[in-house]
């Protein structure tokens, strides 16, 4: 059922006709899909969790996402953690962005 609405998801976006640069786009993202990603943001936390979507705004939703935090500011300190489930991080505060992926891969992702 699953691959039925990812065909049919897929169908709509060619559709587009001259927009093969965004469909570009589109494809490469997909194939992030389902993987571990790494999201630092500007407060210093870090989130870990499952790739699901991302919008036209840039904001991600990680699926079974995990928080890290330092529970003091020296760098020596430990890492709180703190288990979240489904979570948006909105592109503004968005520090960093990296997920597990081949270097072949990692090299074609840096074209985005």
């Amino acid at each position: 059922m699953e691959l039925e609405q990812e065909k049919s998801l897929i169908q709509a976006e060619s559709s587009d006709g001259p927009n093969s640069n965004s469909s570009d786009l589109v494809a490469r993202v997909r194939k992030l899909l389902f993987r571990r990603m790494l999201v630092g943001i500007r407060d210093g936390r870090f989130f870990l969790g499952t790739f699901h979507c991302i919008d036209k705004q840039g904001n991600i939703i990680l699926q079974d996402a995990v928080e890290y935090r330092s529970t003091r500011r020296s760098s020596a300190s430990p890492m709180e953690q703190r288990c979240l489930g489904l979570i948006l991080i909105p592109s503004s505060c968005r520090s960093s962005c990296h997920v597990g992926c081949s270097i072949e891969e990692q090299l074609s992702l840096l074209k985005l």
